[in-house]
């Protein structure tokens, strides 16, 4: 015979004593509420029924023998009688109308246990299969047949042991392999990159090497030639490595966020002027608010604006302005680097922020960069909560919008460009 859901009952039962009381409750509070609105409109009433010549001067309640009477004086000397319990005996067919309606639905919602049991029926077998497998041995067939199913797989294979008790357990060694599985090709991927990345500038310094070997010993242009290009490739790896090191850190939480209350506004204004004496090239403008406070990692933010700010700088043609602006928003406060660059294509904007990735080979091999800036800055952001939203279209810019969810004070207008 089939066991007897008893958790689903016990627990039926007490979901239904639970609303029963929270009815009756409700019932009780309707009952006064009805009650003081009979009182309310008796007492107007009786207010209604003063004669035109004089006003009500007293009211009382008389107890004579069996009889209980509301009595109002007027002012000319007449008087009103009110028989209460003539009054209730009149009004007593409706409240007994309520009454058995308010009995008969929380008598009925008393006996709703086998429909919460229905309900919870699916949730009682989940709970006792989950029990049953976990008083069953480690040398059980079954947890033999799952073992051997795991120890056979392929590579890239899904687990199916052909036992319907093991099915959720399929279930979940399935999507944990899929992590482990999906967490191996991006690091696989990652290395892969790296290494590439990494081998271009240790080829130009052996190719370099290998020139002031055979030629550049006596030869004091071919020595200055190749000592720049060795610094340039030196300072491009470290940059590298730096980079990889830090989302590295990134992975594995190890990058610490240190929030302190600044001016973001003021900070944009400083990564101008550092771009202003840096570059020469372009024109540099804070557009923004002023006072605009942000609670965040100074250090970390910084970099992000500088991270967005060079790039714009890379694929803005010369003489090309750049315009950095923040401001507050709802819950949040944003900045936003905008350029007049050639603009990024549609297709490669979902993928501007993937790690080591550039769009354009040929154009970057004279740009420069390993493709890993905006993956920094995105990470940076992320950490922070915050979202980046890019908006670009080829030949008239890009525009990278930061939104930071976090409290702020309001700024004033300023009045246009520093």
């Amino acid at each position: 015979m089939k066991e007897k859901p008893k958790a689903a009952s016990s627990i039926a039962g007490r979901l239904n004593l639970y609303f029963g009381g929270r009815m009756l409750a409700a019932f009780f509070y309707l009952d006064l509420v009805i009650l003081a609105g009979f009182v309310s409109t008796f007492f107007y009433w009786v207010e209604k029924q003063a004669p035109g010549s004089g006003s009500i001067i007293e009211r009382y309640f008389s107890m004579e023998s069996e009889y209980l009477y509301y009595i109002v004086e007027f002012q000319n000397g007449g008087m009103s009688s009110y028989d209460i319990f003539a009054l209730l005996r009149t009004a007593l067919p409706a409240f007994l109308f309520v009454l058995i309606v308010e009995a008969e639905t929380l008598v009925s919602g008393l006996f709703h246990t086998r429909e919460i049991r229905r309900i919870l029926r699916p949730l009682n077998d989940l709970a006792r299969q989950a029990e049953e497998l976990s008083r069953v041995s480690f040398d059980n067939d079954k947890f033999r047949i799952l073992e051997e199913a795991i120890s056979h797989m392929e590579p890239d294979a899904r687990l199916v042991t052909g036992e319907r008790e093991l099915q959720s357990l399929e279930v979940a060694v399935n999507n944990m392999l899929d992590r482990i599985r999906e967490s191996n090709r991006r690091q696989s991927q990652f290395v892969s990159d790296a290494s590439h990345e990494l081998r271009t500038p240790i080829s130009v310094i052996q190719g370099y090497v290998n020139l002031l070997d055979r030629w550049g010993k006596e030869d004091s242009a071919v020595l200055e030639e190749a000592i720049d290009a060795l610094k340039n490739e030196a300072d491009h790896m470290q940059e590298l490595v730096e980079q990889l090191l830090f989302l590295a850190r990134g992975d594995s939480g190890r990058n610490r966020l240190k929030p302190e209350r600044f001016v973001l506004s003021d900070l944009l204004w400083e990564v101008c002027e550092e771009c202003r004496m840096i570059d020469g090239g372009h024109e540099y403008a804070y557009v923004g608010e002023e006072n605009v406070v942000c609670t965040a990692d100074v250090a970390m933010i910084k970099q992000t604006v500088r991270i967005f700010t060079d790039n714009a700088a890379k694929y803005s043609a010369a003489g090309g302005r750049i315009k950095l602006s923040a401001f507050p928003g709802e819950g949040c406060v944003r900045y936003v680097v905008q350029d007049e660059g050639e603009g990024i294509s549609a297709g490669a904007v979902s993928h501007v922020f993937d790690r080591f990735y550039r769009s354009d080979e040929a154009r970057n091999s004279t740009t420069g960069g390993s493709g890993l800036g905006l993956s920094i800055a995105k990470w940076i952001v992320e950490a922070h909560g915050g979202v980046i939203e890019v908006l670009s279209r080829e030949e008239f810019g890009t525009r990278f919008t930061v939104e930071l969810p976090q409290g702020r004070e309001k700024g004033t207008e300023s009045s246009g460009m520093r």
